[in-house]
């Protein structure tokens, strides 16, 4: 049984731009533009907002400059056009159950413990436990047990299961037996999810939970969600600052909320 306390995102897909398409729009409309970020992200989040006044080549000129005056004027549906695939792992069940409460702009796939054997899985500690000798002791004696049973219960389950439905395929008959033994597991069972967000939805996970008052856990991947896309869309993200509380964990906040 491992350990984790620090959860891991992995950028598996983003966005290009489709140059031939936006040129031949271009050329339909004898419009000319051009914009000086190479991130897809950011062209079609400036394209679709020049496309509202149809100011191509017009106002501001550098998509940093632009992108920042939609921010700052809240004009937030744009960054719905800006898309990511995200993949969070060293993760608890706990925090996806806080985690897919965010719907609007987002779609998810999780690990199924149905299917998924978790006699191998992690564990998440928090570090207010994990800081404490006593406590430390408690919870690892409390996951070990519920593991241990765990198992037992998936061994035994099976053999039940195959003399209760012996014409069953070997794949149903062991979801069966998992289904029913994972109710012991704990919330602090490590789990893994694959996340479809835009920049807007994104924004607002960041802002609702890198707050001090959202539980810890959660604000720890909101706060290596913003860094990831800081490197991603910086003149998307870029506006947010990171900042440590008195307790040693951080937070972030940013002057353009709910955008």
């Amino acid at each position: 049984m491992r350990i984790v306390r620090e959860p891991q995102v992995y950028v598996v897909g983003r966005q290009t731009v489709d140059q031939t398409e936006v040129d031949r729009f271009l050329r339909d409309h004898a419009l000319t533009w051009e914009t000086d970020t190479e991130i897809g992200a950011e062209v079609l989040c400036e394209a679709g907002g020049r496309l509202c006044y149809m100011s191509y080549g017009q106002g501001r000129k550098s998509n940093k400059e632009y992108l920042a005056h939609l921010i700052e004027v809240g004009h937030g549906s744009v960054l719905e056009h800006a898309v990511w695939d995200l993949l969070f792992t060293g993760i608890s069940r706990s925090c996806t159950h806080e985690l897919v409460r965010h719907r609007a702009g987002f779609g998810y796939s999780q690990l199924s413990q149905r299917y998924v054997d978790e006699s191998d899985t992690d564990f998440i500690e928090p570090d207010v436990i994990a800081g404490d000798a006593e406590l430390h002791a408690l919870w690892l004696e409390a996951c070990e047990t519920t593991h241990r049973i765990y198992c037992e219960l998936v061994e035994k389950l099976t053999v039940k299961v195959g003399e209760q439905f012996p014409d069953e395929p070997r794949t149903s008959r062991r979801k069966m037996a998992r289904q029913a033994a994972r109710s012991v597991l704990p919330n602090a069972t490590e789990t893994k999810i694959f996340v479809t967000a835009n920049a807007r939805a994104l924004r607002h996970f960041i802002e609702m939970r890198a707050h001090p008052a959202a539980e810890v856990e959660i604000r720890k991947l909101a706060v290596a969600v913003l860094r990831v896309m800081e490197r991603e869309a910086p003149n998307l993200f870029g506006d947010y600052e990171v900042y440590r509380l008195p307790d040693g964990t951080e937070a972030a906040r940013t002057e353009h909320r709910k955008v």
